[in-house]
């Protein structure tokens, strides 16, 4: 079926539940629980007021760690993800509910089932974000303990998917169960599914990763990517390098949609949403979170230095277990000569620096400003919409739904109202093949 577009792109909106993190703005005195269901509804309802595509939890398994102690700076004690989405169910009726589950520590037969139950629950608005890990720190928390290389993460998490796709399709849209057999590298499973075919047919694919194994995997596997890129430059090479890659797996442009993960500071002026965002930022980034950042660049103790004061003079500690729970940056001594640098030119301490170097605030400005700036994304194919990432819970996205959600819809590239029932109908992404042989595609 073809897909009939509108005059002008359309952008897709989510929201991100603040997760595991050091950016949550703590003593904003707005800043609620991070585990109460009031501030999971609230935002969830404020999304949906928005007429957003979709709600998503993050999720960690274990506690994450510094210098040997549970890391007090982030968020912990944090519900389970599919839990809390179908209590949301009951309190929502169009926004999308995306959880967050680790395909190394579950198993397909269980996660399918519960992942068809949130979409029956829901009326067909369940997600599914695939993560991977492999890491023994995480693996303590299982039975399998890290046993899993880092090089079959992918390949168990395809063959993840997969099984669970078998799983759902083994029951016909009008209501027969079939058995199902699965022989693979990772998995030996056979019988019959007890959940019938929910509402969208397979729950939406979400996946987050940035290196080529993940981008590949996105490009076979997924129905959105979760991505990292804040600029324009950046996005428009990440979107034509996986946008490029489905032709290979038979799919269409408009069968993944890319929305990086950003935060927005509005102001009533462009001087004043600056001055609001390096506040923010100031926040966020107290004298502790500072030198925790450095530690986790240069794998080592810094709590000697002061986050006022200049950088150190040495270089950073290859293959340091520091922290765990949380991956380093790739090239650390790279990254610690760009931050000197950065220092050095602008004459500014290691909490400036930072700041400076980690500034999360994707879009600041004025509405009308921050409202063209998304359109400017999506029409030059940097993002097919975005993922607010707000600092503060939960009221962090009222004022985005409130000023900048209007404007949107005033240029005639957002919905006004939501045109269909399902996640896979607000996305416009096709419904799955099915044993039948036969795709369609809804379009919201």
């Amino acid at each position: 079926m073809t897909v009939r577009r509108p005059s002008r792109r359309q952008i897709h909106l989510a929201a991100h539940f603040p997760g595991v993190n050091s950016t949550t703005v703590w003593a904003d005195p707005r800043s609620k629980s991070q585990i109460g269901f009031s501030s999971f509804e609230h935002l969830a309802r404020t999304a949906e007021r928005g007429r957003f595509d979709f709600f998503f939890l993050a999720e960690g398994l274990r506690l994450r760690e510094h210098k040997g102690r549970i890391h007090d700076l982030d968020v912990v004690g944090r519900p389970e993800s599919l839990t809390v989405l179908n209590a949301l169910a009951a309190v929502t009726s169009r926004i999308g509910l995306a959880a967050t589950v680790n395909a190394t520590f579950n198993e397909p037969y269980e996660l399918a089932r519960r992942l068809a139950t949130l979409d029956h629950l829901s009326g067909g608005r369940a997600a599914w974000n695939v993560v991977t890990s492999s890491d023994a720190f995480t693996g303590e928390n299982f039975r399998r303990g890290g046993y899993l290389d880092r090089a079959d993460r992918y390949t168990r998490a395809a063959e993840f998917v997969d099984v669970a796709r078998e799983l759902w399709d083994s029951w016909t849209p009008d209501g027969v169960s079939r058995p199902f057999a699965h022989r693979g590298q990772h998995f030996d499973i056979a019988g019959e599914f007890t959940v019938p075919r929910s509402p969208q047919g397979h729950p939406v694919v979400i996946q987050a990763g940035d290196s080529g194994e993940g981008r590949e995997f996105a490009a076979r596997t997924a129905d959105v990517i979760f991505t990292r890129h804040g600029t324009l430059e950046d996005g428009r090479a990440f979107y034509a390098d996986v946008k490029g890659r489905l032709a290979k797996y038979g799919r269409g442009a408009d069968d993944l949609k890319i929305m990086p993960g950003v935060s927005v500071v509005l102001g009533d002026t462009a001087a004043e949403a600056q001055e609001r965002a390096a506040e923010i930022r100031r926040q966020q980034v107290s004298p502790q979170n500072a030198i925790l950042a450095l530690e986790q660049i240069w794998g080592t103790d810094l709590s000697a230095y002061d986050p006022d004061g200049p950088f150190p003079d040495i270089d950073p500690v290859p293959e340091s277990s520091i922290t765990q729970g949380r991956t380093r940056r790739g090239d650390t001594v790279a990254m610690a000569e760009k931050w000197r640098a950065l220092s050095r030119e602008k004459g500014l301490s290691i909490r400036q620096t930072v700041i400076e170097a980690s500034g999360r605030q994707s879009f600041i400005g004025t509405p009308e400003a921050v409202a063209a700036e998304l359109e400017t994304f999506v029409r030059q194919d940097a993002a097919d919409g975005f993922v607010l990432v707000p600092h503060l819970t939960p009221g962090g996205l009222d004022e985005f739904v409130d000023r900048v959600v209007p404007l949107l819809q005033e240029r005639g590239v957002f919905r006004t109202e939501y045109r269909g029932t399902t996640l896979r109908s607000h996305l416009g992404l096709p419904d799955p093949e099915g044993r039948e042989g036969v795709t369609t595609r809804r379009q919201d």
